[in-house]
């Protein structure tokens, strides 16, 4: 089998992947910029590893050089999924990660006739946003082919929050909400809007949110509208809604760097391996087109234990030679069915 990289391998999630992949007998090349944490885990597995920022050119390419294709784990993904990517573009190797921020989704998706001339594939969300949703999105879209509406609703029901997601979300945080409007993602205010949603358990509150699918979902589908909910606890909206008013004062540098070093003081790594293995999300996805509307449900495993689950099966299928060059999504490479390969998941139309 071929060889690819873990760039962020010691990181939460990439510790997860790594792990995954050494249980089903893959022995990737793991990379990061820490020589220490980077020495130790190489060890534990028994793997080789590289130590170099992903700004060294000249590391980034030497290191590319000796696989055939990385898994990118280090975020936030919008300071360094670029350097990466023109990596990959330069020696032609697959890019895939495990970002969920639309501004790295769309700039991909303009890498698209780069990345064809390089023979290569650009798959940028392979992990739990936006590899389940994505999926569900376009099981529906399949039975609706003129929707012209779509929205999709995620829940996540005992996880926890990574210091890693976190900070992305506070790098990403002035970029406020967003939706697709007749094809183009625009700003919206913070908790723009607000539905009760019953995912199985009676009504439940969520609000939009700007998820990886408000881009992906237009690749996958076309559909040219799309909205993405999510619930969060009352106290977190309440936050979220503060920001439209108080939100510019946060939006700085120092700020931004001060709010991220208290996450790594406060906040502990990431959810338990307990509830790793105990913790679900449940999906909705809608499609419309004004006189009829499809529904589909779906179930997932944990998000962070999902994601090493994907991740590591799209790059276990790459480095079997199963893949499409050029920016894709992963339905558009794996098929709306990709999902249910994945012990835990269950779909179902409503």
């Amino acid at each position: 089998m071929k060889k690819f990289l873990i760039y962020g391998s010691y990181g939460y999630t990439g510790s997860l992947i790594v792990e995954q992949a050494v249980k089903e007998g893959m022995r990737p090349l793991l990379a990061g910029r820490d020589e220490r944490l980077l020495q130790a885990q190489a060890e534990k597995f028994g793997l080789e590893y590289r130590a170099f920022s992903i700004d060294d050119t000249a590391a980034l390419d030497s290191a590319l050089r000796e696989v055939d294709a990385v898994l990118h784990c280090a975020g936030p993904f919008v300071l360094t999924y670029r350097q990466m990517a023109e990596a990959c573009i330069r020696t032609k190797r697959h890019y895939v990660d495990i970002s969920g921020e639309i501004e790295g989704f769309e700039a991909l998706a303009a890498m698209d006739e780069e990345a064809k001339r390089a023979g290569i594939m650009l798959l940028p969300g392979g992990g739990f946003d936006v590899v389940p949703s994505d999926c569900l999105i376009a099981h529906v879209a399949k039975k609706l082919e003129s929707a012209t509406h779509l929205e999709i609703y995620i829940k996540s029901i005992g996880s926890g929050v990574s210091r890693g997601t976190a900070r992305s979300g506070i790098e990403n945080m002035q970029r406020q909400g967003r939706i697709r409007r007749d094809g183009k993602i625009v700003s919206v205010p913070n908790v723009w809007g607000s539905k009760q949603v019953d995912f199985g358990r009676g009504p439940s509150r969520v609000v939009s949110v700007g998820w990886g699918d408000v881009s992906t979902a237009y690749h996958s589908t076309g559909i040219p509208n799309v909205t993405a909910y999510m619930g969060f606890p009352a106290a977190m909206v309440n936050g979220m809604r503060l920001t439209r008013y108080f939100g510019f004062l946060l939006y700085n540098r120092t700020a931004k760097d001060f709010i991220k070093w208290l996450i790594g003081i406060f906040l502990k790594t990431g959810p338990s391996r307990n509830q790793n293995e105990n913790g679900f999300s449940l999906m909705i996805a809608e499609a419309t087109d004004g006189k009829q509307t499809v529904r589909a449900k779906l179930r997932t495993p944990e998000a962070y234990h999902l994601t090493a689950l994907t991740a590591v099966e799209i790059m276990k299928r790459i480095t079997s030679e199963d893949y499409k060059i050029g920016f894709q999504t992963p339905s558009k490479a794996y098929g709306a069915d990709f999902i249910l390969q994945f012990a835990g998941v269950m779909r179902e139309d409503l």
